[in-house]
């Protein structure tokens, strides 16, 4: 039985094979967007809205980039926590996505214990609910 589902919006096929590598192997179910276009459109089919514990996103994508689908998806999925992940650190950036409900902010190449860790936290305290 998976511990949970998680998207993984990334246009470097090699880092989605191995942050899915990681998190498979530590027992997550994952579906995968190479762009932030894709990404928004794959959370709204099926099931997903509802059985995506957290959103994997890269900030330079072409189409629709990281900034971009970050705020589409806090408007639309705001529940659903969102982890930043980088090749390219900016601490300015960071800190403006933390503001807006960001939960991490990882930097590539991402340690495997530390994806796991922020994974696994971030699907144990469940989705935000706001009333």
């Amino acid at each position: 039985m998976p511990k949970g589902k998680v998207l993984i919006i990334d246009d470097e096929s090699d880092v989605r094979d191995v942050l899915k590598f990681h998190l498979s192997e530590n027992n997550y179910q994952v579906i995968e967007a190479e762009n932030g276009q894709e990404g928004i459109d794959l959370l709204k089919s099926g099931d997903n809205l509802i059985h995506v514990g957290v959103i994997l996103c890269d900030i330079r994508m072409p189409k629709v980039n990281g900034i971009e689908c970050i705020q589409y998806l806090r408007q639309e999925a705001p529940g659903i926590p969102i982890v930043v992940v980088t090749g390219f650190p900016d601490t300015q950036m960071a800190v403006n996505l933390l503001n807006e409900g960001v939960k991490d902010y990882l930097v590539k190449p991402v340690e495997k214990e530390k994806l796991v860790a922020t994974v696994e936290k971030l699907i144990a305290g469940g989705k935000e609910i706001n009333f």
